[in-house]
């Protein structure tokens, strides 16, 4: 027959370093959400690293490369969509002019004002240039605005860039981070 004999104050401490460890604790949460923020950001700087232009993204496109922490459950995400508002950057960049002085040639027509506002977003508000470098686009037509000119524009062919990107990048992290949250409940029992 065995015999076993325990300590009740060993076992309530113990059962609360537990329940302090779980992840429905709200310190335990706001410790797991930090890193989640800390390891996502570097994923995202993984990412923009790894996106490149032909012109060499002299507007900055690929910070609109954002991130999310969820608040309702322990996750977050790297995407590619619009911010809920407009961060009111300018961007200040102008294409350089191929003609010399004085040569004719080039578009006598003055630029609109929404091509002006588009080629002026911030770099923050780029976010859909990188999805239409993404997913591709149809035929774009120009002249349906002010009706001035008209012109076929082409099409952008899909690169599908983006979520082999982010798919390597996030398993990386979530590798990185599940060792990092077992070091740090390791040195939470540890410390108790």
């Amino acid at each position: 027959m065995f015999e076993f004999e325990a300590n009740e104050a060993v076992i309530v401490e113990s059962k609360k370093v537990l329940e302090a460890a779980l992840s429905t604790n709200p310190k335990t949460q706001a410790v797991l959400r930090k890193m989640i923020r800390a390891y996502v950001l570097k994923a995202r700087e993984q990412v923009v690293n790894s996106i490149h232009f032909k012109n060499g993204d002299p507007r900055g496109t690929r910070q609109a490369v954002r991130t999310a922490v969820y608040k309702k459950v322990l996750g977050a995400n790297i995407n590619i969509f619009n911010r809920k508002r407009a961060s009111g950057s300018v961007n200040t960049y102008e294409p350089p002019r191929k003609l010399r002085p004085k040569q004719r040639g080039g578009n006598r027509v003055k630029r609109g004002e929404r091509t002006n506002q588009v080629m002026h977003y911030g770099p923050l508000d780029r976010g859909w240039i990188i999805r239409l470098t993404n997913s591709g686009t149809g035929d774009r037509t120009a002249g349906t605005r002010g009706g001035k000119i008209g012109g076929n524009r082409g099409s952008i062919a899909a690169r599908n860039f983006f979520q082999p990107l982010g798919d390597r990048a996030l398993g990386i992290m979530s590798e990185n981070l599940s060792n990092a949250i077992e070091a740090e409940l390791t040195k939470l029992l540890n410390e108790q």
